[in-house]
């Protein structure tokens, strides 16, 4: 399976970070390329785009 979660401003990446979390966990727990295996995508889409914000969450 395929996610990709898009967001943009600091709250959305305080939002999405425990959804990061589990996806991980979830995928620690199977083999690559395995049914139900998860890749995930994070989209950053530079709204409200700041360099040391940015830096901290990358």
């Amino acid at each position: 399976m395929k996610i990709i979660s898009v967001v943009g401003a600091r709250p959305n990446f305080m939002k999405i970070a425990p959804f990061i979390r589990a996806i991980e966990a979830h995928g620690s727990t199977g083999s690559p390329g395995a049914q139900g295996s998860i890749e995930h995508i994070l989209v950053h889409t530079g709204q409200h785009y700041d360099d040391r914000m940015s830096s901290s969450f990358y």
